[in-house]
């Protein structure tokens, strides 16, 4: 494509996005003054790795309970830690506090321009350029998941991926429009998320079918190429679920860096598979094994084994605290560790 050709595909997509693009909380509709940079921010941070109708509900809390940056910045990292469980990806959650006390620390306003915005903490190249362009009208070339779909089939990319994503953004760079870049950003997101899906694209809804040298092929579906997929390596570790009264479960924090650093879990063994019977659990007494349940993490997957006491020697126990069983979906427990706790409750003693 030439650089007419490239101002022209930009027009036809934002045209299709003035009539079709998706109510989401946290934007503004087409055309319309930017959003709140704090709405868009934290909307991106919560969108990594997750959908969109995954992280509605969150954003909602959040944006209810914390409605701007300074009151986030001021919040318990207790708190926001238990209220972003389940969104997974714990890392994020710790960078958003360290970016909201930075934003609070310059007087509340976040900088205008991606280079500023990847000098926050926790801002890669995606979601600074995403804040720039949605949040400040910036000129700057925003490549999410869709957007890499998008382009590789629109120039139809041979190099699988993750090599092609320098080729990906420069394609992206050549199209994006010096005008409306936040709402040229959206619509690639959107046609990417409701047209140009993963499997099955609607080729014959696609505002940019004519120019798609993917389509041309017959097969748009095959782009991005990707990369044969590795098998993860299978962790195997143990939790420990101590009971009191029938009302407590025994509840610990994790360190606060590292994975799922930070946040309240059930005692584990460090997940070191020990199979020689030195692993010592927490207090000593009848213990009984619950089962196992499983659990994907982004580099390994994870089988837990999770062993029950409801005995009377509690001694012993430090670093911790008592969690009431009613109301236990309060703490804020990680998806792993959460998976656990209903294995215990449902499961039932020997009689």
């Amino acid at each position: 494509m030439d650089a007419s050709s490239d101002i022209a595909l930009a027009a036809l997509l934002l045209d299709w996005y003035d009539q079709h693009a998706r109510d989401l909380p946290w934007r503004a509709p087409p055309g319309a003054p930017a959003p709140d940079p704090y709405w868009v921010w934290l909307s991106e941070v919560m969108l990594q790795q997750t959908t969109v109708a995954a992280v509605k509900d969150y954003f909602a809390r959040f944006t209810a309970r914390w409605p701007t940056v300074e009151v986030l910045a001021s919040a318990d990292d207790a708190d926001v830690m238990a209220a972003w469980a389940g969104l997974g990806y714990y890392a994020r959650a710790r960078n958003l506090l360290a970016c909201a006390r930075e934003v609070a620390a310059r007087g509340g306003g976040f900088p205008d321009t991606e280079a500023e915005l990847r000098a926050l903490p926790g801002l890669g190249a995606y979601t600074a350029a995403a804040v720039a362009a949605i949040a400040f009208g910036r000129r700057a070339v925003v490549v999410d998941a869709n957007v890499e779909r998008v382009v590789s089939r629109l120039f139809a990319i041979e190099e699988p991926l993750p090599g092609s994503r320098p080729a990906i953004r420069a394609r992206a760079d050549a199209i994006t429009p010096d005008h409306r870049a936040g709402d040229f950003a959206q619509a690639m997101m959107d046609l990417g998320s409701t047209i140009c899906t993963s499997r099955a694209p609607r080729c014959l809804l696609c505002p940019i079918a004519g120019p798609c040298a993917g389509r041309q092929t017959g097969d748009p579906a095959r782009f991005p190429v990707k990369a044969a997929k590795q098998a993860k390596a299978v962790r195997q570790g143990r939790a420990f679920w101590i009971e009191r009264d029938g009302r407590e479960v025994w509840l610990v924090r994790r360190k606060g860096s590292g994975l799922l650093g930070g946040m309240r879990a059930l005692p584990d063994d460090g997940w070191a598979a020990r199979t020689d019977g030195s692993e010592q659990p927490p207090v000593t007494g009848a213990w009984v094994d619950a089962g196992k349940v499983v659990h994907a993490f982004t580099h390994f997957a994870l089988e837990l084994t999770l062993t029950i006491y409801r005995g009377e020697n509690l001694s012993g126990l430090s670093d911790g605290e008592w969690w009431p069983l009613d109301r236990l979906d309060e703490a804020g427990l990680p998806t792993v560790f959460a998976k656990a706790a209903r294995l215990a409750l449902a499961h039932k003693e020997p009689a």
